[in-house]
């Protein structure tokens, strides 16, 4: 029995329901944003999600890959970071279509959830949130990427239905080199955010979720 079998015999009928009826990436995005933002410090895989009703950044993109899983994707992670202690780093599910990348998130941030499968390569992909990364200050945080992971490499820590797969995940995220994206004289130029971008881009944030940089 393949990973994605025993995860769904462990559903009950009704997440059962829920999880194969995202027949899409769009519908995929679709149930992460009418799921709500989780606060906590603890991670969740994607029977959890499915649970407790709530999920976060990293929750939510390991949902997402092993929904895309489901429809013959492979279930890819890319982590995109700040610098140290000014923001928090947002996790993407991507796949590509006809070639191009396109990713799927969830995030307390709505400029940071999906993206069209239009971008030529990652970095494409990864610049398409520069505008939207920023703290509470109104600072541009993003810095760097990593290259994408394939979940399928975790199926032994059983990501799919125990918290402590998706633990092990984060671990080897926060361990990959990263591809800078600015020089340091683009970062010194960087303007703060404007005021209408904010606003928008704060649009439905949790607050109890949102990083204090230090």
């Amino acid at each position: 029995m393949n990973p994605l079998e025993h995860f769904e015999l462990l559903l009950d009928a009704e997440q059962r329901a829920t999880f194969t009826s995202l027949d899409s990436p769009l519908a995929i995005q679709a149930f992460l944003d009418r799921t709500p933002y989780s606060t906590e410090n603890a991670n969740r895989c994607p029977r959890s999600v499915l649970q407790d009703g709530v999920a976060h950044c990293l929750d939510g993109a390991v949902f997402a890959a092993a929904a895309l899983r489901r429809l013959g994707y492979p279930p890819l992670l890319l982590d995109m970071f700040p610098d140290p202690g000014t923001d928090d780093d947002h996790v993407l599910a991507i796949y590509t279509r006809d070639r191009c990348y396109g990713a799927v998130a969830k995030s307390n941030f709505a400029g940071l959830r999906a993206r069209e499968p239009i971008y030529r390569n990652l970095r494409e992909l990864v610049m398409s949130y520069f505008e939207f990364f920023f703290n509470v200050h109104g600072d541009k945080t993003l810095r760097n990427y990593t290259r994408p992971i394939n979940l399928s490499s975790f199926d032994h820590f059983n990501w799919l239905w125990e918290d402590t797969g998706v633990d092990q995940i984060e671990r080897r995220l926060l361990s990959l080199k990263r591809t800078p994206l600015l020089t340091s004289a683009m970062v010194q130029s960087l303007a703060k955010m404007d005021p209408l971008t904010y606003q928008a881009g704060m649009l439905g944030v949790n607050p109890e979720g949102l990083y204090k940089p230090h």
